[in-house]
């Protein structure tokens, strides 16, 4: 059984509150056996996700406490699996191409390239080309449960068998929030653009990417880039520029930083004639904002 979209999986996990259901996916996913371990357990509101947190997935006698460990050696199989954590440990916490990765592990790029394949293979990561540059490309953790064990749990791992989770839990909550949700609502939002027609017509891609400002030394980010189909001996064309953020509110500042990556992607040959600037937000937007579509949380989870 595929794993559920995040509205399924809030559907499964009895969730009313889009909120808790991104925190809720953040740890679990969609992979509908989750629930059986930990015993049907679910928070029932925001303020609960705490608590449950340090009852089920850091709490050594339920299942799920050692999962991410099991779907290492099931998936990957292989024996020493020091290194090949190690690896899902720099891309969960940020190091997501691959000369980063080898850096932060202190191995040259060429010496990991066997290891990143087979978690390729094992589908416990993935790579995704920048859609503006084809010839760069960044690697993601795959299943939600790893990036939090890899975040949370790994580097505190005997505090937790020894019963401490709610000193480790105080401990990572800053980075959970920053490490583990916000990359996973990122990913949340590509995934709810592809499956709909929010922009006039279904996108033939959806991805993120790197626009190169040369004039201001810089780099814009566009977190969900939205493609037109390819159309034969015509320019791409972009349907959405989208910046995601999950516990900022968003305004004029974000939709500007889209309008100039629009401007220079237009400078470089793309179709941007009616590419919607839009801001998908976790924590609500200004209300001047007049020049962008502005997709929340209870936008993600309609339907």
């Amino acid at each position: 059984m595929r794993p559920f979209d995040h509205r399924l999986a809030a559907r499964y996990w009895r969730l009313d509150d889009p909120r808790l259901a991104v925190l809720v996916h953040t740890v679990a996913g969609g992979t509908p056996a989750y629930l059986r371990f930990v015993n049907d357990e679910t928070p029932s509101e925001l303020g609960d996700f705490d608590d449950w947190v340090q009852s089920t997935v850091l709490d050594p006698g339920t299942p799920l406490f050692r999962e991410a460990r099991y779907l290492m050696e099931e998936e990957a199989d292989v024996r020493d699996t020091a290194l090949y954590h190690s690896v899902l440990a720099t891309v969960a916490n940020g190091n997501a191409t691959r000369g980063g990765i080898a850096g932060y592990i202190g191995r040259k790029a060429a010496d990991i390239g066997h290891h990143l394949n087979v978690l390729e293979d094992s589908c416990l990561l993935r790579r995704e080309i920048d859609v503006f540059r084809p010839g760069r490309s960044v690697y993601r953790v795959c299943e939600p449960l790893i990036s939090f064990y890899q975040v949370v749990m790994r580097p505190r791992w005997s505090l937790l068998e020894s019963g401490r989770a709610a000193a480790v839990w105080r401990d990572a909550r800053a980075r959970f929030t920053a490490q583990v949700v916000g990359p996973h609502f990122e990913d949340m939002c590509r995934s709810f653009v592809r499956t709909e027609s929010l922009f006039g017509e279904l996108p033939g891609e959806v991805g993120a990417g790197v626009v190169a400002d040369t004039a201001r030394r810089s780099q814009i980010e566009v977190d969900v880039a939205v493609f037109a189909a390819t159309e034969t001996g015509e320019p791409r064309r972009i349907l959405s520029l989208g910046e995601v953020k999950w516990g900022t509110r968003m305004g004029s500042g974000h939709v500007d930083r889209l309008g100039r990556a629009r401007d220079l992607l237009a400078a470089k040959g793309y179709d941007v004639r009616d590419t919607a600037l839009t801001l998908y937000g976790g924590a609500g937007f200004d209300q001047d904002l007049t020049s962008a579509r502005t997709f929340g949380l209870e936008e993600l989870y309609s339907g």
